[in-house]
């Protein structure tokens, strides 16, 4: 099979170099790779192009393309899912195209690229030397690429080629009035509305001397012709460079213009995952905020406008390096002795991490310095080549906080960039600090900041609003700040409820908590020691308050030693960088989102990071919290992170912990709505025989595992009206394949209770004895099903749903949760002892029996259980004339 396709999000030269390769290609078929410009598909609508049968991409089989003709692009990153038919081999590759070199193009069998204003004037150029002829309506088709691609002829990039083109399709009847209405339609209202909101957005950077225009609008809708709103633009205010950013639905749109050789706006595009030419280009952005694009543009700017010094001006030679099986002690004195931070690790003469010496020297704080660098050396990092550019490098060492950075080619280690070196370079020349940063500086810290009001309105009660400006003011007026922090903020960018506020005042917790309390009547609760509190409101709510601190560990395992510190040091001791996130409460700044440790970059990748290499030897029960966090949001752990999780547990640190804190993590675990996953990723990190020798995780857990959660489900839906502890449920399924022996390992692991200890005991037991019983029985009568699941509770009989296999049994459980468990006898012990029946054992034996009458369907009302009490147990009754007079019994 031949395809003929070009780029992504195609316009007018993209389809009119398609129909134009056609005729080169007669038999090849011509597919979008993906969405078309708005305008392009209104022309499909209202034109004929159906006759050149264009094929939507799902109806083609990639795997029986031989041959790919690429028009208007060469770039693997804008053809969607042809990059797959590219990669593999045997396929034959023709390009035509007139863009620029990029770093992402593909090789072809057959290349032609010719610097045009439009691809369709070389594939014309080769129509005429073939002598092949295009009609009238293919003429004007490529009229519309032609004249699109060159401003109407206007633009800088237009070749006397591209007149000849347009003469030669003019006379093939090339239709100019159907170019015209396309190419000069008016403005819409909506249009006109964004023109002139780009108008009063624009912004003048003096980028190296170079005057930049900004602009950046947003819309709650697609609205077309975004490139021709920027060329009025910058037609309107005589603008030599200008660049644009439109947010529409869900995604931001580039368009930029250059008249300038200074700037080349196809490079710029290019990084963005765009193209075009040095004039003219554009990119579709996905990933980032408007307010991301905007920053990451300015930056960009800084690097492209003007050469900056390559990774090899500013790397130090030679290298001083560490091996990975060198012991940490010697790695500390190599870092003593050298006066550095940070070096990296080889082995074998190749790279394989990089060490720093905080790391070190906690290493030897907590007795480890026997210990091999590869335990904590970071192997999750990035290299630059020697020809990287400033942008690169940054990259890596501010946005990625990587404290070292190799500089390799050809697998050798040239030399390694630090942030000193980096930042001697921005100090030296300030026109080159993107101005991003000198916004975001802060006290000689450089976090980002962006303000989230507007996404606190839109998620939070607008009771929570007034207690965390309450919380603002009041630190305000005792000369402090006040943030809310961690998985609270975390939860709020990810659109999930929760209201559990913790709050970080930089100064006296205890004092503000007892302020906040008297002033707006609520309770608070004090633990000096720690210097924290908890405000109890009225309706419930409960709102922990914490100095600014700092932990260190005393030992691996260990609890905390608490010492206080500014805000940056209380985020750096939490356990990832997803909850290092803080909102400014202060008047001035309500709502400003701080973020020191990339947390919103890793809540925006989907990914679950340490803050430091021993976070698992200080703490193991994060090992716990980080896949609990990781099947709960559907992220994953970072590479360096499940290393580390890997290491920790090797060590044995999981065992070190106490046993009622390593219990906590395993029932939050078992909480989650579905437990299982993160059951199965601890079984893949190694902890599940860390709580039994024998335990381990195969299909039939898996499946047993899906089973109760059916039943949990079934339970909940249901609207029983018993509560239901979950994770118990989820505990006997965990512990049900071990023997009473290994048992007790789980019970010294885990430091269960004795009343814990003999409920699992008693359940396994019962519930095997019930299971049996009930498959021996081939009729059960409703009262035996009550006799014998009476004695258990609505976790137990969950359990014993999931564990059978007899459809039967289930049915059983169902009807005694559903119907028997509530049924009652109207007669009481007092209406015994009424009709003159002694006091005794005896009264269970008669209310029993009344009962099962009642659930077998004998009796039904309290008439039927006095004539049941009479023709049974007509002998104990002193006063047998006194069942006629059922007044004398009571209400």
């Amino acid at each position: 099979m031949e395809v003929i396709t070009t780029h992504v999000n195609a316009d007018f030269d993209a389809m009119a170099s398609m129909i134009a390769a056609k005729k080169l290609y007669p038999d090849a078929i011509l597919v979008f790779p993906g969405s078309q410009e708005r305008t392009l598909r209104e022309f499909f609508v209202k034109s004929t192009t159906y006759l050149y049968d264009f094929r939507r991409l799902r109806e083609v089989d990639l795997a029986q393309v031989d041959k790919l003709i690429l028009v208007d692009t060469r770039q693997v990153s804008r053809i969607g899912k042809f990059d797959e038919v590219i990669k593999r081999p045997g396929v034959e590759i023709h390009i035509y195209d007139h863009h620029p070199a990029a770093e992402d193009d593909i090789r072809g069998d057959l290349v032609v690229i010719e610097p045009m204003g439009a691809t369709v004037t070389i594939l014309s150029r080769l129509i005429r030397e073939n002598g092949l002829e295009v009609t009238p309506e293919e003429a004007t088709i490529m009229s519309l690429g032609l004249y699109e691609d060159t401003g109407s002829f206007t633009f800088n990039s237009t070749t006397p080629e591209d007149f000849e083109a347009a003469a030669y399709l003019r006379r093939a009847g090339a239709d100019l009035n159907v170019v015209a209405d396309m190419m000069t339609q008016e403005l819409t209202a909506e249009q006109v509305g964004l023109l002139n909101d780009l108008i009063r957005s624009a912004r003048t950077y003096n980028v190296h001397g170079v005057e930049v225009c900004v602009a950046s609008v947003s819309a709650d809708k697609y609205v077309g012709e975004f490139a021709v709103l920027v060329h009025k633009l910058k037609d309107i205010e005589n603008l030599d460079v200008v660049f644009a950013l439109g947010r529409m639905e869900d995604r931001i749109y580039l368009v930029a213009r250059s008249r300038i050789p200074e700037v080349n706006a196809g490079a710029i595009a290019a990084y963005f995952g765009g193209g075009g030419h040095s004039t003219a280009a554009s990119a579709t952005i996905r990933d980032l905020t408007l307010i991301q694009a905007e920053d990451r543009l300015l930056e960009v700017l800084k690097s492209y406008v003007r050469p900056f010094p390559t990774a090899a001006d500013l790397m130090n030679s030679p290298v001083i390096s560490t091996e990975a099986d060198a012991d940490i002690a010697d790695s500390a004195n190599t870092m003593v002795k050298y006066n550095i931070n940070a070096m990296p690790v080889m082995h074998d003469g190749a790279l394989v991490g990089l060490i720093n010496r905080q790391v070190v020297e906690k290493a030897v704080f907590h007795g480890l310095e026997d210990q091999k660098v590869r335990e904590f050396m970071n192997s999750d990092f990035g290299t630059v080549s020697p020809q990287a550019t400033l942008l690169e490098i940054q990259t890596y060492l501010v946005e990625n906080q990587q404290r070292i950075l190799p500089v390799t080619d050809k697998g050798e280690v040239r030399g390694v960039i630090t942030r000193r070196d980096l930042l001697n370079y921005l100090v030296s020349d300030h026109s080159n600090i993107p101005t991003a940063l000198y916004e975001d500086l802060d006290e000689g810290h450089w976090p980002k900041r962006k303000n989230i009001v507007a996404v606190m309105h839109e998620q939070l009660p607008s009771e929570i609003i007034r207690i965390l400006k309450n919380s603002g003011k009041l630190a305000e007026r005792l000369n402090c700040q006040a943030y809310a922090v961690g998985g609270f903020v975390r939860d709020l960018l990810l659109r999930r409820p929760n209201l559990d506020i913790d709050i970080v005042v930089e100064g006296d917790g205890i004092e503000f908590a007892k302020l906040f309390a008297e002033e707006y009547g609520v309770r608070a609760r004090y633990h000096k020691k720690f210097n924290t509190a908890v405000l109890i409101f009225p309706d419930g709510l409960r709102v922990d308050v914490a100095s600014a601190r700092f932990e260190y560990y005393q030992y691996p395992a260990a609890l905390p030693i608490v010492e206080f510190g500014s805000l940056k040091m209380d985020l750096y001791r939490r356990d990832f960088t997803i909850n290092t996130l803080a909102i400014s409460l202060g008047p001035d700044e309500f709502g400003h989102l701080i973020d020191f440790f990339g947390g919103q970059r890793d809540i925006k990748e989907k990914v679950v990071r340490v803050l430091h290499s021993l976070s698992f030897v200080e703490d193991p029960t994060r090992i716990l919290r980080a896949i609990r966090f990781e099947q709960r949001f559907g992220f994953r752990i970072g590479k360096q992170t499940a290393s580390l999780i890997r290491n920790a547990v090797q060590m044995g640190l999981i065992e070190k912990l106490w046993g009622h804190r390593f219990f906590h993590e395993i029932q939050l675990i078992l909480m989650e709505d579905d437990p299982l996953p993160a059951i199965r990723r601890m079984a893949e990190f190694g902890v599940l025989p860390i709580l039994s020798s024998k335990m381990h995780f195969d299909q039939k857990t898996e499946e047993f595992f899906t089973l109760l959660r059916e039943v949990i489900s079934w339970y909940e839906l249901s609207f029983l009206d018993e509560p239901l502890d979950r994770w118990w449920v989820y505990l006997l399924g965990l512990l049900s394949g071990l023997s009473p022996q290994r048992l007790e390992e789980v019970w010294d692991r885990l430091e269960l209770t004795g009343s814990q200890q003999v409920r699992i005991l008693w359940t396994y037991e019962h519930v095997d004895t019930v299971l049996h019983n009930f498959l021996q029985l081939p009729d059960l009568k409703p009262s035996d099903i009550y006799r014998a699941l009476q004695p258990f509770k609505p976790e137990e009989l969950l359990f014993m749903m999931a564990r059978t296999q007899k459809e039967e049994v289930r049915k059983a459980v169902s009807h005694y949760l559903h119907r028997y468990r509530h049924v009652k006898t109207e007669l009481r012990g007092k209406d015994l002892k009424a009709l003159g029946i002694a006091p005794g054992p005896v009264y269970r034996e008669i209310l029993d029996e009344l009962l099962d009458a009642r659930l077998d369907g004998k009796i039904k009302d309290r008439q039927d259980e006095l004539n049941l009490l009479k023709d049974n147990f007509a002998d104990l009754l002193d006063k047998p004339e006194l069942l006629e007079l059922e007044s004398c019994l009571g209400p």
